[in-house]
């Protein structure tokens, strides 16, 4: 990298996403070719979500364009630079030397498919490796070989000033990219946490201490820090080890680091306190907590809960019961109530939420409905 700052535009994952998955749905829909827009760098620190967002992209683009996307994760640094034009062998006629196409170029050209080659931790690699990917970013070919059509180019990497495994990009290949640098957004990755079955005891910890999503460090030496990623990582241990964070308080340490893990399990103690959740689904909740510790743990728990629970009266029931929660937290719920997809018509029936809808500045229409 050049220098502290890359001289781009720092984004969350989610105005990430927003602005790349507008821009080639715009191109697909309007018969525009694909190579025209410029291929992307991505920026950021370890496990801020880049990855994620690709994939994100990759859906918005088949579910506004009808057509499939498919994903080649190229991951640079395990390659050498021959490996990008493949394997040499001998013509037919054994005088002239063939290269073999390499599988990253195997890919369908056909007219519902679009293709992403991704080209992961680019920066980790060596700069003869980087040079060759000059061809890839630009001229979309490596030798004889080349991308087809319907094909986006989107790399990724981490910054020097990091400290990770990363080379300086040499000139020549920045100035063939669009440089996009990311950086952690709390609500962005809340929004997608609850579309992504986050564990709702992760959920509350960081909606009770949003500044711990992101704690890396790049002077320091620990090896385990809190990051967006590894933040994933114990809310797949919660949700399919043990859901008692002592328990598995060894394996949540090695993830994000003792001092994290020691506040998550203070925090976690904090459920005892927490109205059952299933009776505020049933109607059958009356009392309204007050303590704002508590009152983020209901929430992350009715939010996580409504994923897989929302017939028409469970969300009714919820609806009435969160209209009389303080208004912080009946915002939080009715956001995270509209990251599910699957309950919108559900929603836009309910007057009470509907209300809110509007009175927030949204319109159904951006929804579908």
């Amino acid at each position: 990298m050049m220098g502290r700052k890359i001289g781009s535009l720092e984004l969350t994952v989610d105005q990430m996403v927003r602005q790349l998955s507008k821009a080639y749905v715009s191109m697909i829909k309007s018969n525009t070719e694909l190579r025209k827009f410029p291929s992307v760098m991505l920026w950021g620190p370890p496990g801020v979500g880049k990855s994620q967002g690709i994939r994100q992209v990759a859906k918005e683009i088949a579910e506004k364009t009808g057509k499939r996307v498919e994903i080649t994760d190229v991951r640079l640094l395990l390659f050498n630079p021959v490996d990008l034009r493949g394997i040499p062998t001998a013509n037919k006629d054994k005088t002239l030397a063939v290269w073999l196409k390499p599988k990253i170029f195997q890919m369908n050209d056909s007219e519902d498919m679009v293709n992403i080659l991704f080209l992961d931790e680019i920066s980790a690699a060596p700069q003869s490796v980087q040079a060759a990917a000059y061809q890839i970013t630009l001229d979309r070919t490596v030798g004889e070989h080349r991308l087809p059509e319907n094909c986006v180019v989107i790399a990724a990497g981490n910054r020097v000033t990091d400290r990770s495994v990363a080379f300086t990009m040499p000139k020549a290949l920045a100035n063939r990219l669009c440089h996009i640098e990311i950086i952690s957004d709390s609500r962005s990755w809340r929004d997608w946490a609850i579309r992504s079955g986050i564990n709702h005891i992760v959920l509350g910890f960081l909606d009770y201490n949003p500044s711990m999503l992101m704690k890396f460090d790049p002077t320091s030496d620990g090896l385990s820090f809190p990051t967006p990623r590894s933040w994933e990582m114990v809310s797949n241990i919660l949700n399919c080890v043990s859901e008692n964070v002592m328990e598995v308080y060894p394996l949540i340490a090695g993830c994000i680091g003792d001092a994290a893990a020691h506040d998550l399990c203070s925090w976690s103690e904090i459920y005892c306190k927490v109205p059952e959740v299933k009776t505020v689904f049933k109607g059958t909740a009356y009392d309204v907590p007050v303590n704002p510790e508590v009152l983020f743990a209901l929430s992350s728990e009715i939010s996580t809960y409504a994923q897989d629970h929302h017939s028409d009266d469970e969300i009714r029931n919820v609806i009435d019961y969160t209209s009389r929660l303080p208004v912080e937290f009946k915002n939080r719920i009715f956001n995270d109530l509209l990251q599910i997809r699957s309950i919108h018509r559900l929603l836009s029936g309910i007057y009470a939420y509907d209300d809110w809808f509007l009175r927030s500045g949204h319109n159904w229409e951006d929804y579908g409905l």
